[in-house]
């Protein structure tokens, strides 16, 4: 099993949760039939977070299918995930192409967290209209919009920021090079021209001193995305990165990263 994966997966689920939008889960409720069992698709579902925070929050009986590439994760999934009235089937499923239709066969509501910002834009193109295909409604979740703030401020934060955001573009082997921070708009755009409504609001998270290990980890991976972009500015990055990780180290660290939550839905036909 990646571990070091497995952890971040652990340390963020609780930030996820207080981050995202209770509004547009209602409104995707809201869009769904009224007589279950309610079918969901979870798309890189990881340890199974997403299914977690939403399944209490949908209508009873619902019906799950938990699709990742890692067997290790879905193993760990298995686990820790149950709930009332709620079948969860998991399948291990690669989603670098979105060619094969059947993970969205029968599917009523299409979800993903921490998905969006990591695919191209054609596969947000294909993954519109697969869910176009049977009328699901969507809801993704926490998706980066490249967006974010330091407290206390470093001279160094913006170029930090403006790196990482240029390694977000590169090829994350989902259909070619990511969408990154512009997931949300062309998301929005792909899921408006196949018909639907769409809504979204601001889902930040806001890391106060006491999430000191998530802290860590997200400096840790700024910097290193960024080396990965400027190897020529290595030295500056790792001088940032020490003082970024004394002030995690003396609880004076309060991160802000920004992230768009979407949720989509047909219109009604009367």
């Amino acid at each position: 099993m990646d571990e070091q994966l497995s952890r971040w997966l652990g340390l963020r689920e609780a930030a996820d949760a207080r981050a995202r939008s209770d509004r547009l889960t209602r409104v995707i409720v809201d869009s769904l039939p009224a007589a279950g069992p309610i079918h969901v698709v979870d798309l890189a579902t990881g340890t199974g977070a997403n299914v977690r925070y939403l399944s209490p929050r949908l209508p009873s009986p619902q019906r799950w299918l938990a699709v990742d590439r890692s067997a290790d994760l879905l193993d760990e999934l298995r686990g820790k995930t149950t709930a009332p009235g709620c079948a969860i089937e998991v399948r291990q499923v690669d989603l670098g192409s979105l060619t094969d239709h059947s993970i969205f066969a029968g599917q009523q509501l299409v979800t993903a967290s921490a998905l969006l910002d990591l695919v191209s834009k054609p596969w947000l193109q294909a993954l519109a209209w697969h869910c176009r295909e049977e009328g699901a409604s969507a809801l993704f979740t926490i998706t980066y919009n490249g967006r974010s703030s330091y407290d206390p401020p470093d001279l160094e934060d913006a170029m930090v920021r403006e790196l990482f955001n240029r390694h977000q573009h590169r090829d994350k082997r989902l259909g070619g090079p990511a969408a990154g921070p512009d997931a949300v708009d062309a998301t929005e755009r792909c899921f408006t021209k196949a018909g639907y409504r769409v809504a979204r609001e601001p889902s930040d998270w806001v890391l106060e001193p006491e999430s000191a290990d998530m802290q860590r980890m997200l400096i840790d991976g700024w910097a290193e995305a960024a080396t990965e972009v400027a190897p020529d500015r290595a030295s500056r990055i790792a001088d940032w990165r020490g003082r970024r990780l004394a002030h995690v180290d003396a609880r004076r660290s309060h991160l802000t990263v920004g992230h768009d939550d979407l949720a989509a839905w047909l219109p009604r036909t009367i």
